[in-house]
């Protein structure tokens, strides 16, 4: 079974606001073995409606819409829908229970929207909405569907959970869709891929997508098959031969973080950490304090801006921040080291860099970051260039940090 998701809404289409709503149809029809080959975002126009469902609905088996279902005059799904499969609204009883009994919940009184509200499709299968007052709907013509369901996420998530995906599944012709994401990071998309080599000969007929960020690379293996143990043996054999020529730069799989991860390696090994962050402005700290239970291994964190600051708090001596800079190797490993000194952590760890735009010279480019680390039997740092604009900078030299932490406390190079 092959789908389109179609949302609806001109503050999706200005980027008011963020379409969350297909990622998540997107991720609960894969797990229904239902195949996402298309989505598309149109305005609160009748005939865009229109044109983008009439495209799905000729070409595929499912449409699933979100949006304009409310009661407001840009609210035209429902009059869309009702065009489009040739038929009329009607007031359902059972929507204005549904509605009466939430309006009575939260002492609200009934209105005119109410009123509105009440009314779907003729010949529609209602989807009742126990979260909201916009009821979904559903046609069923010749093993085709078109689902319509409300734009705000938590409503219509509970009738993909509750109504949507069951129905699915059940008629989804026995097919299973298994994805698997691995997460690396310190290796650029075009190095990883050669790396790979014969992506073809890998897959054995699976599918496999490159999904760079400024974090790193996620690598989705995608595959379809009619046993869902089958499916699952084969994800797991093309894992294993991605991770047997770049093991070691992927550092979690789905959507774990890697903050989460070197948490659980401080954890392990009974470590705790400090950190003394100048240019990053205590985004690693923030990242690690994401994690629940961070506070078993993160003892301190400083976030030392001002030369001023590095030698009150760090200890790091005037003259070596005279002679070599504050971003510096030297630096580096002096503030790593005194974050370690001051909290009695087992770790320390630092950031020093020039985030810009402006403060770079031909020797110190704006992108410059040493990253230091110091513990009770050795201290190093490591350059970095980073490329884009200032808070770019910060995010990938947060996340240069954390992968350092873990490549260190795994005795990877």
């Amino acid at each position: 079974m092959k789908a389109l998701i179609l949302t609806i809404g001109d503050e999706l289409l200005i980027g008011q606001v963020l379409n969350t709503n297909a990622a998540f149809i997107s991720d609960k029809l894969s797990g229904a073995g239902v195949e996402v080959v298309r989505q598309l975002t149109v305005g609160d126009e009748a005939s865009e409606i229109l044109r983008a469902l009439r495209e799905g609905y000729d070409a595929l088996d499912a449409v699933l819409i979100t949006g304009g279902l409310g009661p407001t005059h840009d609210d035209i799904t429902k009059k869309a829908l009702c065009t489009f499969f040739q038929t009329d609204l009607v007031s359902d009883p059972g929507v204005r229970q549904c509605i009466e009994r939430f309006l009575a919940q939260r002492s609200q009184p009934w209105s005119d929207a109410s009123e509105e509200q009440t009314l779907v499709p003729r010949g529609c299968t209602v989807i009742l909405n126990h979260h909201g007052t916009a009821p979904g709907a559903l046609f069923e013509r010749g093993g085709k569907y078109v689902f319509a369901m409300p734009g705000v996420p938590y409503e219509m998530e509970y009738m993909m959970n509750d109504f949507i995906v069951p129905l699915l599944r059940s008629r989804a012709g026995g097919k299973t869709i298994v994805h698997r994401t691995l997460r690396t990071t310190g290796i650029p998309e075009s190095v990883l891929s050669a790396r790979l080599g014969n992506i073809e000969e890998m897959l054995g007929g699976a599918r496999l997508a490159f999904l760079p960020s400024a974090g790193g690379v996620r690598l989705r293996i995608s595959v379809v098959d009619a046993d869902s143990g089958r499916a699952e043996a084969r994800a797991r054999a093309v894992e294993e031969r991605i991770r047997a020529k770049a093991e070691e730069f992927i550092y979690g799989t789905g959507e774990e973080e890697i903050e989460e991860v070197v948490g659980r390696l401080l954890v392990e090994r009974g470590l705790t950490i400090a950190l003394a962050e100048s240019f990053t402005g205590g985004l690693v700290s923030h990242r690690l304090t994401n994690v629940p239970g961070s506070s078993r291994y993160l003892l301190a964190s400083v976030v030392a801006y001002s030369n001023d600051a590095k030698r009150a708090i760090l200890g790091v001596p005037a003259e070596l921040i005279k002679t070599q800079g504050a971003v510096s190797e030297e630096v580096a490993v002096a503030m790593a080291a005194g974050a370690r000194t001051v909290s009695g952590a087992s770790l320390g760890l630092s950031t020093t860099g020039i985030a810009g735009p402006s403060g770079g010279t031909p020797e110190k480019p704006v992108g410059l970051v040493w990253i230091g680390y110091a513990d009770r039997e050795r201290s190093f740092a490591r350059r970095f260039t980073m490329g884009g604009e200032r808070v770019r900078i910060k995010e990938r030299a947060s996340q240069s940090a954390l992968e350092l932490i873990r490549r260190t406390l795994l005795g990877l190079s």
